[in-house]
């Protein structure tokens, strides 16, 4: 099973939803359920893969249970597909300039305790933050300067003109000023009796399984069919094909003959791009800081065997844009040769490893000195997808001389490596944001270009341009779109010509739906969300499902 990747390193795991009539079978026991054989009734999922719950319902805090994100709101909900946005809490943003965003607060609308929602809970919230840095997990704080409460707007000033702010500002959750205001310690909080604007409010809770409920004072009650949410342990992908879920998170490996052939007339999948995996190489280092080198190694990949030696076909290669495709492609530089796709091809492969100083002898590719070019290729030893792509670069590439050792450090010390540069070529994830300019800003700033040994949280090439640095401040800088578009097809450029990582195939979301209840789920033909199950994307489904056709 392959596991979720979160900001283009480590998802969790698991998630997966189900009608009542499974709980009873599933959940054994504890906590109870609101209803049983209640027709299109509870819906059941998945955490975290923890075999058992902690109660901690804090927005803030990064062990909170992903119920939480059920029940509290963003001023609006990004759908990281294509960075669209959809108000929630807010009605609407507007720039009246680049360094001033202005937020409509939403009328008529009530914590489920029964108390107004205002515009002083949104000011609340951001000054909770900055009064307790360790809250912000968005880092909403790098980019206000301040901001006020204006009649029913919140208007915030930036520190510099700053676009993608928005972008940011947008999800993040509000909580309720008259709740939160007496909390002594917010980071310590575990908010048991959540208040909250969303969809659902807490039921019940144990250590085996927990119930959200519909909120009856929420705002779009109308469009909420669902009456509860049954979040169970340990779900696993046996129990995803064989238990009925309606909506599940999980990577199959032979998802037609799994998922769709448990039940054939309900059982869909949808499985988009959500982020890109490529050969990160470590440019202080030579010969990976050598453009040529860098230009061998693409040339010599296959990357749709790799694609689908990594992930069964399910995904597609990746073109060397830097963008997310076809997610992005409204933003695609038209002038980028075949859409930024790169064909293997080792007679230019060769060329080009010439240019960096290697030639063909005995059918090794060598230095001046005879020696066999090696390369050492980093990857987690527990990220089954990532481990066939990294054994297909290494048969393809030894198809041309090179001798590719593989290193498998846990999770954690691969992480650990790429932050501190302790690497030489590693495969990884980037983007997947929604944000064209958070993707490219992640990939490229030379200030997240720390010293080896120290730990970087980005560019984990150790990428320097003062002409990328220079198009990140003036795509960040304008609110015009035109322009926005015309700097990030020179970004694009930067990636297709300078390498600064090999992209290699797009990153999967495992999407899986059952129609026998409910209908409405996000698909290729209706993007509206993405199939994930956690952050606020949740909102948007649940506000989109039906109740399906007898």
């Amino acid at each position: 099973m392959k596991l979720r990747r979160k900001s283009s390193a480590a998802f969790a795991a698991i998630a997966a939803l189900t009608l009542a009539a499974s709980i009873a079978a599933c959940s054994g026991g504890g906590g109870g359920t609101a209803a049983s054989g209640s027709g299109h009734g509870v819906l059941l999922a998945s955490d975290d893969g923890s075999p058992t719950y902690t109660e901690n319902f804090n927005p803030f805090s990064p062990s909170t249970r992903l119920g939480s994100t059920y029940m509290y709101e963003p001023l609006e909900v990004v759908n990281t597909l294509d960075g669209t946005a959809t108000p929630f809490l807010a009605t609407g943003n507007k720039f009246t300039d680049p360094s001033t965003l202005v937020y409509t607060i939403r009328s008529g609308v009530t914590w489920s305790d029964g108390t107004k929602f205002t515009p002083a809970d949104v000011e609340f919230t951001f000054n909770l933050m900055k009064k307790v840095p360790a809250l912000d997990l968005h880092g909403v704080w790098q980019h206000i300067k301040s901001l006020e409460v204006t009649g029913n707007t919140v208007v915030f000033h930036l520190k510099t003109p700053d676009a993608p702010a928005a972008f940011v500002l947008d999800q993040q959750i509000i909580v309720p000023e008259h709740i939160w205001s007496s909390i002594a310690d917010p980071l310590k909080y575990t908010d048991t009796k959540p208040v909250v604007t969303g969809p659902f409010v807490l039921g019940s809770f144990s250590p085996n399984q927990y119930t959200l409920k519909k909120n009856p004072k929420y705002w779009q009650a109308g469009k909420v069919v669902v009456p509860s949410v049954t979040f169970t342990a340990n779900n696993s992908a046996l129990n995803v094909v064989h238990n009925g879920y309606d909506w599940a998170y999980s990577f199959l490996p032979d998802v037609d003959n799994t998922w769709v052939k448990a039940d054939k007339a309900h059982n869909t999948y949808w499985f988009p791009a959500g982020g890109t995996v490529g050969l990160i190489p470590n440019l202080t280092k030579k010969p990976y800081s050598n453009l040529d080198f860098r230009n061998g190694i693409s040339l010599a990949l296959d990357r749709t065997k790799i694609a689908n030696a990594a992930e069964n076909g399910y995904v597609k290669a990746a073109g060397q844009s830097g963008l997310l495709l076809p997610n992005q492609k409204a933003w695609l530089d038209p002038s980028l040769p075949a859409g930024g796709e790169v064909t293997q091809d080792a007679t230019a492969a060769l060329a080009a490893f010439a240019k960096a100083g290697y030639h063909q002898a005995g059918g090794k590719l060598v230095d001046a000195s005879g020696a066999q070019l090696t390369i050492e290729l980093t990857t987690p030893n527990s990220y089954s997808d990532w481990l066939q792509a990294a054994q297909t670069v290494q048969t393809q590439l030894a198809a041309i001389g090179i001798k590719v050792q593989l290193k498998q450090p846990q999770p954690a010390a691969y992480q650990e490596a790429l932050n501190n540069g302790d690497f030489d070529l590693a495969i990884g994830g980037y983007g997947g944001t929604g944000s064209v300019f958070q993707d490219f800003n992640t990939l490229l700033n030379s200030q997240f270009a720390t010293p080896i040994g120290t730990a970087a949280s980005a560019n984990y090439e150790r990428f320097h341009s003062a002409d990328a640095d220079s198009l990140l401040a003036q795509l960040k800088a304008t609110t015009d779109e035109n322009d926005q578009k015309a700097i990030a097809y020179k970004l694009e450029q930067t990636v297709y010509n300078q390498t600064p990582v090999i992209s290699m195939f797009y990153g999967g979301l495992w999407g899986l739906f059952s129609d026998k209840q409910y209908s409405g789920w996000p698909s290729a033909a209706n993007p509206y969300a993405p199939p994930s199950t956690w952050n606020s994307t949740p909102l948007l489904v649940f506000t989109h499902l039906k109740l399906s056709k007898s």
